[in-house]
C-alpha cells in the first residue's frame, strides 16, 4: 500500500513538472517582441553625438547604450532597401563617413518609405553595437527601428 502511494505521488509530481515545462516552452516559442514605437526611449541623442561617443570611447558607450532603446535625431544620409524589401535608414552628417544605421522593424517598413533623403528624422531603435572602420567609416547599429512621430 505504501509503495503504490509513493509511486502515485512521484508520478503526479513528474506530470506537473512536465506540464509546467511544456507551458513554458510554448510561451517562449510564441513570444513576440514589444513594438518599439510603444516603448519609452532610455536615451535621446543626436546622431552625430552618438557617433562621437562611440568613436571617443567604444567600451563605455557599449556599456551605456547596448541593448537600450535609443531615440536618435539627425539628417537622413541614405535610405537602403534590400532585396527582401526591408529598409534601413542611415542618419548622420553627410560630409562624414560615419553614420547611425537604423534597420527598420518589418511592421514599420511603410514609415521608412515615406522618409526623404536629406530630411531631418527622429528614429527609435535598440542599439546592438558599433562597427569601427577607419577607411569606410564607423557605424552605430540600431535594430527594430521605427520613425518616431511623437517627437
Amino acid at each position: 500500500m505504501k509503495r503504490k502511494k509513493v509511486i502515485l505521488i512521484i508520478s503526479t509530481v513528474v506530470l506537473v513538472l512536465m506540464a509546467a515545462g511544456a507551458l513554458y516552452i510554448y510561451k517562449e516559442y510564441n513570444r513576440t517582441h514589444k513594438d518599439t514605437a510603444e516603448v519609452k526611449a532610455d536615451y535621446s541623442v543626436a546622431a552625430t553625438q552618438l557617433i562621437k561617443n562611440f568613436e571617443k570611447d567604444e567600451q563605455s558607450s557599449n556599456q551605456k547604450y547596448w541593448d537600450k532603446v535609443i531615440q536618435v535625431d539627425g539628417r537622413v544620409k541614405d535610405i537602403i532597401k534590400d532585396d527582401r524589401g526591408f529598409y534601413s535608414v542611415v542618419l548622420g552628417d553627410s560630409s562624414a563617413m560615419s553614420s547611425v544605421r537604423c534597420s527598420m522593424d518589418s511592421i514599420h517598413n511603410k514609415e521608412a518609405a515615406a522618409v526623404q533623403k536629406g530630411s531631418h528624422a527622429v528614429m527609435k531603435g535598440i542599439c546592438t553595437g558599433f562597427n569601427a572602420d577607419e577607411l569606410l567609416g564607423s557605424d552605430v547599429i540600431l535594430v527594430r527601428c521605427v520613425v518616431d512621430l511623437k517627437k
